[in-house]
């Protein structure tokens, strides 16, 4: 996997018989597809070793399907708000197509005061970078919802309702701007706020997500990755 930036701080069911479908179907999964992740120490993968990071788990659960799929481009580091990202995008002189684009961004922005409209302004601009990147199809681009961090141990004697209403907010802004655009969009923040009831999906720190919530990320996001990549679904093939 390549990573640009180092962590700062924060099946196809197999047929006897074989259709010129069949043929096609497979020689679609069988294309070697790109994938360019975007993002902060979530999308890092901050507390988690690398293959728990959710984009490699995304691509391991993709390659389960038999879709061939490189490991994720990665630029992200942790601690980084938009203006952040958008800066090493400048400096990491990335080139696309990628098949498949993911950009989750914003915790920081939200943890360091900084306003909604004001993200709003950015994060357009990284989802209109996002879909260059996808070579201008917004249908392949993913963007993922921000996760509660107040729920964690880490935000112990803060505001957590505060916190939540504010990660609500900038969620809103970022869905609405997915919609605008015409990206897909997957919503992680109800798995972040189970953390309470399932403390395993705590990573050692108790500020970031484990593997294994992690996991469950890769999972609910793959239905959209294989639409992203035009692979058809076992819920859409019925």
């Amino acid at each position: 996997m390549r990573i640009i930036a180092s962590v700062g701080i924060l099946s196809t069911l197999i047929s006897p018989s074989f259709s010129q479908n069949d043929n096609d179907r497979n020689s679609v999964n069988q294309q070697s597809r790109t994938f360019l992740a975007l993002g902060d120490s979530y999308t890092i993968g901050e507390a988690v070793a690398e293959t728990e990071r959710w984009p490699m788990q995304l691509a391991s659960i993709l390659r389960k399907r038999t879709i061939s799929i490189d490991d994720p481009v990665i630029i992200a580091r942790t601690g980084w708000t938009t203006d952040e990202l958008n800066a090493a995008i400048d400096a990491s002189n990335i080139r696309g197509p990628f098949d498949l684009v993911t950009l989750l961004i914003g915790v920081n922005n939200q943890y360091r005061g900084r306003s909604a409209d004001e993200y709003r302004v950015e994060f357009k601009q990284l989802l209109q970078r996002a879909i260059h990147f996808a070579g201008g199809a917004a249908s392949h681009v993913i963007v993922v919802s921000i996760p509660d961090w107040g729920v964690m141990p880490f935000a112990e004697g803060r505001d957590r309702k505060k916190i939540a209403k504010e990660i609500d907010m900038f969620n809103a802004v970022n869905w609405e701007e997915s919609v605008r655009a015409r990206t897909q969009y997957v919503d992680i923040t109800p798995i972040s706020r189970e953390v309470e009831r399932y403390p395993e999906l705590i990573a050692s720190d108790g500020l970031h997500p484990s593997g294994v919530q992690y996991k469950y990320w890769g999972e609910l996001i793959e239905p959209k990755a294989c639409t992203a990549l035009g692979i058809e679904t076992e819920k859409e093939k019925k």
